[in-house]
């Protein structure tokens, strides 16, 4: 028979954002932690469109094990509101069992009938013939491999397994067991839904990580997504996307001859920048000018995005003495340029001593040029 369902993990609904800094004139924190919570909604219509009517959560539904009783009760009013589908629930290292004990007695207890909080290992019939086999999470640093638990789970012959389980299939996690790479083989699955890794990851025909719906960092370079599987001997799997924001890390190399304000306007994305967070990484060389330019370019830019951050650490500034006109060509204001410059091009200085005075000339022509009419 075929079956078709959504492998979502990672919601992480709650989480708060308190590393992205919040200016007078925006709510992006609020805006983030939004986007979370209508995952749901997206997830929900992913399943419709895939004609499905089940959504599995591998994990990490919630960010931390005691979220706010408003924050619960959205969350399960918003699964409740999809009453055409059914949510399976798996506890991760976040929401875990132990920590979170009241979290899952209140899912378990108060659940609406669209809902299933897995919090015991054992096989839950999705539909005829087909099983989920859960794999919850005991404690958040679990020492062992927590999908051991699906080799010895029985269902009847030639029925389809379907695994649930959450922690890194190798050590790029630091938290939890590893979870054995052939354990879709080992435990005979038809699949193995995993999360715990925000990013898109394909561990191998039956065996994958769904990523985060709405991603949370810069690293995965592409919006969050959730998996629509159909199973009908192999899996077939489709990424379907679902998340508002777009966190981009973007490089920038430079040369000194380059139009440093023009190559950062060329490489930043030309739609839809109210829902980027963008962090642009400037390599290489400039001019003094043109560091200027580009801060200035940097300025007149980032008002459009949700967040940007330009980060200079890897770019090293060329200063001729023609700069230093452009400072005063006489006077105090030259004599400490000129001071300046001759400590950052003092090879005898330490590097920290000489980028001290690099950026104190940076700062002096900058005040300069804002000053000029």
């Amino acid at each position: 028979m075929t079956f078709r369902f959504i492998h979502a993990s990672d919601l992480h609904i709650g989480r708060r954002f308190a590393n992205i800094p919040e200016g007078p004139d925006t709510n992006l924190r609020g805006r983030l932690m939004e986007a979370r919570h209508m995952s749901l909604a997206r997830l929900a219509q992913a399943a419709r469109d895939q004609g499905a009517v089940h959504v599995v959560l591998a994990g990490d539904t919630f960010d931390t094990p005691t979220p706010t009783a408003a924050l619960l009760r959205q969350a399960v009013g918003a699964m409740k509101d999809a009453d055409d589908i059914t949510w399976w629930l798996l506890p991760g290292n976040h929401d875990n069992l132990r920590e979170a004990e009241p979290l899952w007695e209140t899912l378990t207890r108060e659940a609406p009938a669209n809902l299933r909080a897995l919090t015991e290992a054992t096989p839950r019939q999705m539909a005829a013939g087909v099983f989920l086999l859960p794999a919850p999470i005991q404690w958040r640093a679990q020492v062992e491999d927590p999908s051991t638990v699906l080799d010895v789970m029985a269902t009847p012959e030639g029925a389809t397994r379907i695994g649930l389980a959450h922690g890194g299939i190798t050590d790029f996690t630091d938290e939890g067991g590893a979870i054995a790479p052939d354990r879709d083989t080992r435990a005979g699955l038809d699949y193995l839904a995993l999360g715990d890794w925000h990013g898109r990851m394909a561990v191998s025909a039956r065996t994958h990580y769904s990523g985060t719906p709405e991603q949370d960092r810069f690293k995965h370079d592409r919006r969050g997504l959730c998996l629509g599987v159909t199973l009908d001997g192999a899996p077939d799997v489709r990424e379907i996307e679902t998340g508002q924001f777009l966190w981009q890390d973007l490089e920038l190399d430079l040369t000194a001859q380059q139009d440093s304000a023009a190559a950062l306007a060329a490489c930043l994305p030309p739609q839809g920048r109210r829902d980027i967070l963008v962090r642009v990484t400037a390599r290489g060389w400039t001019t003094l000018p043109g560091q200027f330019a580009l801060g200035e370019m940097a300025k007149a830019q980032s008002p459009e995005f949700a967040h940007f951050v330009l980060r200079e650490d890897g770019l090293s500034v060329q200063y001729a003495s023609d700069d230093l006109d452009e400072i005063d060509h006489g006077g105090a204001l030259r004599q400490a340029a000129e001071a300046l410059k001759s400590e950052f091009d003092d090879d005898r200085l330490a590097q920290s001593e000489r980028a001290i005075a690099g950026d104190a000339l940076a700062r002096l022509y900058a005040y300069m040029r804002e000053d000029m009419p």
